[in-house]
């Protein structure tokens, strides 16, 4: 896999090819440059950092208790596996695609056609390496928010059900928003915040959402008569 990733030939054989789009003395840089541009490539930021996870994302603001924390990080985890499983589908079509292609370059004989042959599989063999690239920087960030969950596991919240921390997370959420009204806000934004603050006090004081109330109730009407 590390030698897929590495670009250093496929750069180095597409310099001679810029002298169709740059000036002689930028192909000359260019070609010095292939070390420093393959190091650039493969270490650039191709996601989010732990850095902008915490501070972005997971802001507190906006996820004021571990739990609301925990459950945005099942939230982000997932959309990387979906993302994964999805960019794994398209590297293997594009596999076939590269075979195809290195099948026809065989058999072909006109000069033009495999020329034309050969720059679609240098195009597709720096795609293998790109979606490479892509995978490890999405299996990262997949590791990241699997730390991060465990981090905040800490057994003061339900981990399977994510509506019962919810109550308490928009509380806290809405009471931040409220603070940060203004007499310039805008009145769909204030009726909205507050709206939602109001209602959240309400349930939580009616306790029409309290779980082994409800649960109890469950039981109740789903029990046999003795």
């Amino acid at each position: 896999m590390t030698e897929k990733r590495n670009i250093h030939a496929l750069i180095e054989k597409e310099a001679p090819s810029l002298n169709n789009l740059l000036d002689p003395n930028d192909v000359k840089e260019f070609k010095e440059m292939t070390n420093e541009l393959r190091d650039t490539w493969t270490k650039k930021q191709v996601f989010r950092t732990e850095t902008e996870m915490r501070m972005s994302v997971l802001q507190d603001a906006k996820y004021p208790t571990k739990a609301s924390k925990y459950w945005q990080c099942v939230r982000e985890q997932n959309v990387f596996l979906e993302n994964l499983m999805s960019l794994s589908f398209d590297a293997r079509r594009n596999e076939v695609k590269l075979k195809r292609l290195q099948e026809k370059l065989k058999t072909e004989e006109d000069p033009l056609k495999r020329e034309l042959l050969q720059i679609d599989i240098d195009e597709k063999t720096y795609s293998v390496a790109n979606m490479q690239l892509v995978a490890r920087d999405r299996m990262r960030e997949i590791k990241l928010w699997s730390t991060l969950k465990k981090e905040f596991d800490d057994g003061s919240f339900d981990t399977q059900d994510v509506n019962r921390h919810q109550l308490d997370s928009y509380h806290l959420i809405m009471k931040n928003k409220a603070e940060t009204l203004t007499s310039g806000s805008s009145q769909p934004e204030v009726f909205n915040v507050l709206g939602q603050l109001q209602t959240i006090e309400r349930v939580k004081k009616s306790g029409e959402m309290i779980y082994n109330k409800k649960e109890q109730l469950t039981n109740d009407l789903g029990s046999k008569p003795k």
